[in-house]
């Protein structure tokens, strides 16, 4: 929090005092005032007082969560580290004011080019003359529940109000300026990729080639010029592109024309204009370790209002006029209201408001809110948001110094899917019930579906769609991870690698998850059945593949599959039988029995496959039972603890479950969870706590990791274990405090079970069967309950005593 909103807080709860007082003095003279009425006038008046003052105790408490939501800045940022994201639709900026300028960086989403780096559509530079922006007076504030942000300056009687929002519907971007006096407008679109760039060592993990590169990789240059009266700038990708390297690396040639292709055709980029703006040429310079050439806009003459617009298209096509004909097709709408009733619409949906007397239990309130404002820009993406950055990455050398590279920049690179961390972006959206924004995650696998067939047939022959861990966007392993160098007859199917060999389970999370928007909102999922079934599939023809190359038998001597070798996440190597994918195979086969539309021989082969699934493991600790990470296994690579996975997200153990002690020792004794234990970036202790009840650990980890990030925008964390701002850390953070609120198990809804008394809360989240609960904690005390359908108010378990 900076020194306004903590300003913000302590005036906010100083008023809330003085209004007490008043609203005391008020009651007490009321209350003379009925002993000289009649009984009929005193009990009306009696109840008009009670119903006063109920209003006032449920409001009052959570008043300055919900004024001081608003992040305000009253200087000036240093650099682009210290921006301010706003965005909508599928569109990301960094927005901040440096030396009297105002910047934008540009991000949008599936703007992925030839290596499949994701890159920014550029940089924006507005600056008025004369500068209001050069006074005393500065102000800059991102207005949450609208969606935009406002920038205001002053400069002795001139001053100036600028709006920069995005129309949610459409992709263009808006800078609506008014000033007091006449002002001239330039706005200039810099760009580092004027001429063509190529990547060295560290540089390449932006991209697909990683460390592993193949010859030499340019980020080829973009083509940018005036056009009419305005600037159009375009990215086309070459012919060829590292989906071609991969293809070849990885022996599937042969299929290549049935596999999909994303990268193909991708042509990106856009307009800007403005009213009254004109070509004023060209100049060079440098941001920060990059330079740049600017193209700018000049307004012809002073006016106090200027309105410019930048829009934004990706397509799949090789003709740039086509492309040209959409940009210019798209409608742009000067109108604001519909943006900001969408966004109206997005904080009112669901929310958690936190109002106590421990002031990082209301940083973590307002933080979840920030974060989801973040993930929320890119609702309609075609693309999922990436855990590394989404759309509001900045320079690298801002996060690392050694990294002097320009903004395109991130690490884990930009079309590389790492679905471990991936996961953690998209759970906490069932209960925030913004199940239509999970679209973009489950049509990614599904886009892929054919492609991860089509490589476990060439690799072993059998059925079965197998996604490993770090997947391209087009379905097959990035081509480092899966090794050049490797031994002559190792199968073509597999990742050459110590950390990812063997790990084929994490795309059942994605399966669960499309179950559970069935459940929780009752989506149609018909179309993403094939995707569930053929991932299950891979599991059964795999497993017994490798058994037959093994011997005669394909099952162990209790009927169930071997499961070896797998892999318990990134951490159990080499693992019989890993307790992570036992869990995922029988909870999602479970759920998919579940379905009502499932055809009968399907329903039999489930049936039959799940009658296979091993049971999970245990060992002990200081002689008490605990659930192993698996049956065997080699080595530990990671510092992932697996053996809680039955926990979180599967829920085999948790509150009212059998084995909920045994679930609890593995959290408190376990020496290796005990030596993973951390907040930071993709850690889930603070969501294992959560799901156990475990209140005190729940809340300084949930609390520990939703803490303000250090930098000047608080929901910018990272770059913990990958880069900034780390959309898994938030993420993460954002699950934790759901589950401390508020659990499901079937149609049971438990509140509070793992909350603190004290921390009085305003929340309202989502559970199955269509249902949303909006509880109000107050001094330990549900004061306010309301669920809809009401018909599931029986359901629901208060957990405070």
């Amino acid at each position: 929090m900076n020194f306004t909103t903590k300003t913000q807080s302590i005036l906010f709860r100083n008023l809330n005092v003085l209004i007490c007082l008043i609203w005391s003095k008020f009651l007490n003279h009321a209350l003379s005032v009925l002993r000289c009425l009649s009984w009929s006038k005193r009990i009306n008046l009696f109840f008009v007082l009670f119903s006063l003052s109920l209003c006032f105790l449920t409001s009052s408490a959570f008043s300055q969560e919900k004024a001081s939501s608003n992040v305000v800045w009253n200087t000036q940022s240093l650099n682009s580290s210290a921006s301010m994201p706003v965005g909508g639709g599928d569109i990301g900026l960094n927005l901040w004011v440096e030396n009297g300028n105002v910047y934008l960086y540009l991000s949008k989403s599936s703007t992925f080019d030839e290596n499949n780096t994701l890159l920014k559509l550029g940089r924006v530079k507005l600056k008025l003359s004369p500068n209001p922006f050069q006074g005393k007076s500065f102000k800059q504030e991102l207005i949450l529940k609208d969606g935009y942000a406002q920038i205001s300056g002053s400069d002795g009687k001139l001053n100036a109000k600028i709006n920069v929002w995005v129309d949610v519907f459409n992709p263009v971007i808006h800078l609506d300026i008014k000033s007091s006096q006449n002002v001239i407008t330039e706005a200039s679109y810099e760009s580092w990729r004027f001429e063509d760039r190529i990547t060295k060592g560290k540089e390449n993990n932006q991209n697909s080639y990683k460390w592993a590169p193949r010859g030499i990789v340019k980020t080829f240059k973009d083509e940018i010029a005036f056009k009419n009266n305005t600037v159009q700038f375009y990215h086309q990708n070459k012919a060829e592109t590292v989906f071609d390297i991969t293809v070849k690396q990885q022996g599937l040639d042969d299929r290549k024309a049935e596999l999909f292709n994303p990268l193909k055709n991708m042509i990106f980029g856009g307009t800007m204009q403005g009213d009254n703006l004109f070509p004023a040429g060209n100049n060079e310079g440098i941001y920060l370790s990059t330079p740049f050439k600017a193209w700018t806009l000049k307004s012809k003459k002073p006016s106090r209002s200027n309105h410019i617009t930048i829009a934004l298209h990706t397509v799949k096509t090789s003709s740039i006029s086509d492309w040209e004909k959409q940009l210019t097709s798209l409608k742009i709408n000067n109108n604001h209201k519909a943006s900001i009733k969408w966004w109206n619409d997005y904080f009112e949906k669901s929310f958690i408001y936190i109002n106590s007397k421990d002031e990082s239990a209301n940083q973590s309130a307002k933080n979840y809110q920030l974060f989801r404002y973040m993930l929320g820009c890119n609702a309609f993406g075609k693309y999922p948001t990436k855990f590394n950055g989404g759309l509001f990455t900045f320079d690298p050398q801002l996060t690392d110094t050694a990294l002097k590279y320009t903004p395109d920049f991130r690490n884990w690179g930009g079309g590389t899917h790492t679905a471990q961390n991936q996961r953690l972006v998209y759970w906490p959206m069932l209960k925030s019930g913004d199940f239509e924004m999970m679209k973009p995650q489950f049509d990614f696998y599904l886009n892929l579906l054919k492609n991860a067939e089509i490589r476990t047939q060439s690799a072993w022959g059998h059925n079965g769609a197998s996604f490993t861990e770090q997947l391209e966007n087009f379905g097959l392993p990035n081509q480092a991870e899966y090794g050049w160098k490797r031994p002559a007859d190792f199968n073509k199917g597999m990742e050459y690698n110590a950390w990812l060999e063997y790990q084929w389970d994490t795309v059942l999370e994605f399966c669960m998850m499309i179950l559970e928007t069935e459940r929780y909102n009752g989506n149609n999922i018909e179309k993403y059945l094939p995707l569930i079934e053929s991932s299950l599939a891979f599991f059964k023809e795999h497993y017994t593949y490798l058994a037959k190359q093994r011997g005669a038998k394909v099952l162990d001597a209790d009927g169930h599959l071997v499961l070896y070798p797998g892999s318990g996440a990134e951490t159990y190597k080499m693992a019989y039988n890993a307790t992570s994918t036992i869990a995922a195979l029988k909870t999602v086969l479970e759920r998919l029995l579940e379905h009502p539309n499932l055809a009968e021989k399907q329903k039999s082969e489930w049936e039959t496959m799940l009658k296979t699934i091993p049971p999970i493991s245990f060992r002990t600790f200081y002689g008490r039972t605990t659930i192993a990470p698996a049956k065997l296994w080699e080595r530990i690579n990671n510092t992932e603890s697996p053996q809680l996975y039955p926990v979180y997200p599967w829920g085999i153990y948790g509150i009212g479950k059998p084995g909920l002690d045994t679930a609890i020792n593995t959290f408190k004794y376990d020496t290796d969870v005990l030596k993973f234990r951390s907040y930071i970036g993709w850690k889930q202790d603070n969501i294992f706590a959560a799901r156990l009840g475990l209140t005190e650990d729940a809340a300084k980890l949930t609390t520990a990791k939703l803490k303000d990030s250090g930098r000047r925008f608080p929901a910018f964390w990272g770059p913990g274990f990958d880069w900034t701002p780390d959309h898994n850390w938030g993420g993460s953070g954002m699950i934790g405090l759901q589950e401390m609120l508020m659990q499901v198990d079937g149609k049971k809804i438990y509140l509070y079970p793992a909350w603190p008394k004290e921390w009085d809360v305003h929340f309202k989240l989502y559970a199955p069967y269509q249902t949303t609960v909006e509880g109000q904690l107050k001094n330990g005390k549900l004061i306010d309950l309301k669920v809809w359908p009401e018909s599931r108010r029986a359901d629901v378990i208060n957990m405070i005593k």
